[in-house]
């Protein structure tokens, strides 16, 4: 089996959330948000190492954290780039070169049970790159910038994208590489290989692996998991 890294890009300041701290030291049904997130992966069989990409300001709170709860698999805290882009950057070079396929997650998406990572790493393991994602319910419509609907994509097509994405290490090196020279920023790391032709394949995701962004989101994550412990 491929040695497998994460990197858990966890550096964002969630304005939207209006807390005034990061989103991710909020506490979820009695644990921090990134606490839940590294325990999915330090209960994997599958990961080796896991690296936290955070906020300068944030590294003594993540080191406190990753103490506290005794993940033996976090490397020491990586700092964090100006854009989510140039964090994931900065955690996959801090991997130990060992390591031969890297998963990112999101640090603000706690709700991944271990079976469904265990589910996309099974599904995966043929692909050199992969992404989870899920069917949209709603209809969508591509406009022009004055509001103007050009098209309507068909639906089955369509997918809303989410963590955990899984790489080859040295595709994902060579695109980050590629984009950070002539500095070309996607909206996540599966872009950068579409971005320089390399195949990307998707996998069926949860609609329950919501990413906390804002206090709606925060209520729905606790009540998601309030119906789990029932």
């Amino acid at each position: 089996m491929a040695k497998i890294g994460v990197v858990i890009p966890a550096a964002g300041q969630g304005k939207r959330m209006g807390v005034g701290c990061n989103k991710q030291f909020l506490t979820l049904m009695g644990h921090p948000i990134l606490a839940r997130v590294i325990k999915l992966f330090e209960d994997s069989e599958y990961v080796s190492e896991i690296v936290i990409v955070g906020a300068v300001n944030d590294i003594p709170v993540i080191q406190e954290l990753v103490q506290s709860y005794k993940f033996d698999k976090v490397l020491p805290i990586c700092i964090g780039g100006v854009q989510r882009q140039d964090s994931v950057r900065a955690g996959v070079q801090a991997l130990s070169t060992t390591i031969q396929r890297v998963v990112v997650h999101d640090g603000a998406r706690p709700l991944l049970t271990l079976r469904e990572f265990n589910r996309f790493m099974e599904e995966t393991e043929k692909f050199s790159a992969a992404i989870m994602g899920i069917p949209l319910k709603d209809t969508v419509k591509r406009i022009d910038t004055s509001g103007k609907v050009l098209e309507t994509p068909p639906r089955e097509f369509l997918r809303a994208v989410q963590t955990p994405q899984i790489f080859d290490r040295g595709i994902l090196a060579e695109a980050h590489h590629q984009a950070a020279s002539v500095g070309y920023y996607g909206t996540d790391d599966a872009t950068l290989l579409e971005w320089i032709g390399y195949p990307v394949h998707i996998v069926e995701g949860s609609q329950e692996n919501i990413k906390v962004t804002t206090p709606d989101d925060l209520w729905l994550a606790e009540r998601i998991l309030a119906m789990r412990d029932e």
